[in-house]
């Protein structure tokens, strides 16, 4: 079977990598597993040799039958043909924080896809995926790295990113033109800070990330006044690559309330 280019498919072949791959999801027979995109069943197979029923969400049809044949024998898999990036997790009836979702992501969606799970979070004990390893990168960056910006953000109030290990285009089939990382994000328990305002927070994070390089008085000034700003205790002449993700909280915070505050009735008309 041919990797479909618009599924952005890259088979993973390399029996050693795939047995590491296992070993750090460490899957128990009381595991709730639930499988992205599992192609061919490169990751499917040895995973049923550790645990002998769980889910996988696949969208190419012709995956879904050889992946069929290849299983018959080997456990029980629940095949839901579906786009992941429209699929429910809350179809599967799992208790509370008790998904664990795996799978060699589509490289073309997958800051969408990791978004759409986030959405299902309630059900989700961790996740184990591979990426582009920039996009690792860019996801488990600290303030002031060059690699920190909005992903690194919008992804920090929910999960805790851990890479791995890194994979060579080598290990894939047909080989992605860029070297990918194996790694872990696990659900927080309790919420690192708060965030009570999470759509003022993307407004916040895309605004001053879309103009990175001004700073936040400048990339900030269609939202929030400088005032705002310093009322989150905010420094309005740092940029947006040094802010904090609680920082980025407070600064919703400020705009919720900008909102919230009556407005200044409008001056009386003469006639």
């Amino acid at each position: 079977m041919f990797a479909r280019k618009r599924f952005g498919q890259h088979f993973l072949h390399d029996a050693a990598v795939i047995e590491r791959i296992v070993d750090a999801i460490a899957p128990t027979q009381d595991d709730r597993l639930v499988e992205i995109g599992p192609g061919l069943g490169a990751i499917t197979l040895p995973l049923l040799k550790r645990i002998s029923a769980f889910d996988v969400i696949e969208i190419d049809r012709d995956a879904i039958r050889e992946l069929r044949e290849k299983t018959l024998h080997a456990g029980t898999l629940r095949i839901h043909e579906a786009d992941a990036l429209r699929f429910d997790l809350g179809m599967l009836n799992a208790e509370p924080n008790s998904l664990r979702v795996v799978g060699n992501l589509p490289y073309n969606i997958s800051t969408p896809l990791l978004f759409h799970l986030i959405e299902s979070r309630r059900h989700i004990r961790d996740m184990h995926f591979m990426l582009q390893k920039e996009v690792v990168e860019r996801m488990a960056a600290a303030p002031g790295d060059d690699a920190y910006g909005r992903l690194t953000v919008m992804l920090a109030p929910w999960v805790k990113v851990q890479p791995l290990f890194d994979i060579g285009p080598g290990a894939f089939r047909p080989p992605p033109r860029v070297m990918s990382t194996f790694f872990r994000l696990t659900l927080h328990s309790t919420p690192p800070f708060a965030l009570e305002h999470p759509p003022e927070f993307a407004r916040v994070v895309s605004a001053a990330f879309m103009q990175r390089r001004k700073t936040l008085r400048n990339a900030l000034k269609n939202l929030l006044t400088v005032e705002r700003i310093a009322a989150a205790q905010v420094d309005s002449g740092a940029r947006a690559e040094v802010i904090s993700p609680v920082q980025y909280a407070a600064l919703a915070a400020q705009l919720a309330l900008q909102n919230a505050a009556p407005q200044d009735a409008a001056p009386a008309s003469h006639k």
